[in-house]
């Protein structure tokens, strides 16, 4: 699984070029002209895909009734992240984190309980957003000195974090005058936006080396997630499904959930009424 994600991150990363992280910072500094052009659709396209894989694991882990196999989905789906963190599939990684850490998830600590989390607790670690993701970007170096130093196309593959790495160009590109005090143009500013979207180019061109197995790449693109639009109920909130699911696996263990469980119940009710009169 984790080879197959790494083909649907480095295709859809294939489609993003330069330019468009120059149009989705540029914004007001175009011309009207030129704002007719802006397209960033691709590279919107690549942070809904995170979302989406977020967004399965967390299915995943609470459409089934028994314990048992919760159990084992969430071990599966960290054994995935883990075979990712080797591969350099950071992004896919950091998807899988997010999806089992969303408070649907989390929170069925029977579940939890049974699963042996010491691996993921690493990974965690591994991608801890504080001291502003400083482990994330130690571990990325590593993987970029063996990419340049790989003979193996194994060894070629970093895949960043993706929603990080826009953010630091946006912060870069927001955080640093274009110009100094005496008007001349901040060479150095411009180097290091350079710099990174020249390494993320060379990320992006590695070929894939693993076999692709279309099947399993056609079910993570396509399959049925809770929070897609169409997949659910338009009355309900983006989270409603995923959170009666969870409640459904382990009901609510204090009044916020009670109260929470209970609307939900009622705003399904609702809607079943209402898609019978339609």
């Amino acid at each position: 699984m984790a080879q197959q994600l790494t083909h649907i991150e480095l295709e859809k990363l294939s489609y993003i070029g330069p330019e468009e992280f120059v149009q989705a910072f540029a914004k007001d500094n175009l011309d009207a002209c030129y704002k007719d052009l802006k397209k960033t659709s691709n590279l919107e396209s690549y942070i809904q895909w995170f979302n989406r894989l977020s967004y399965l694991v967390a299915t995943h882990a609470c459409t089934h009734v028994k314990k048992k196999q919760r159990v084992r989905v969430i071990e599966w789906w960290i054994e995935v992240a883990r075979e990712c963190f080797n591969i350099g599939n950071f992004n896919s990684l950091m998807g899988i984190i997010a999806g089992l850490n969303m408070s649907i998830v989390s929170r069925l600590k029977k579940t939890w309980s049974k699963v042996q989390s010491a691996k993921f607790s690493v990974l965690e670690h591994q991608m801890d957003p504080s001291s502003n993701f400083s482990s994330y970007r130690s571990t990325l170096k590593a993987a970029m000195w063996r990419s340049a130093g790989a003979v193996d196309d194994r060894q070629k593959i970093v895949i960043p974090f993706f929603s990080l790495l826009v953010k630091d160009l946006y912060f870069l590109n927001e955080g640093c005058a274009s110009r100094l005090p005496n008007g001349h143009i901040n060479f150095d500013k411009f180097w290091q936006l350079a710099k990174q979207v020249t390494e993320f180019m060379a990320w992006k061109q590695v070929t894939c080396p693993f076999e692709k197995v279309p099947e399993v790449i056609h079910y993570m693109q396509t399959t049925y997630v809770l929070t897609e639009t169409g997949k659910v109920t338009v009355t309900l909130d983006s989270l409603a499904w995923l959170a009666l699911a969870s409640f459904e696996c382990e009901g609510p263990d204090n009044s916020y959930e009670k109260e929470r469980y209970k609307n939900l119940k009622a705003d399904t009710q609702q809607s079943a009424e209402s898609d019978r009169h339609n």
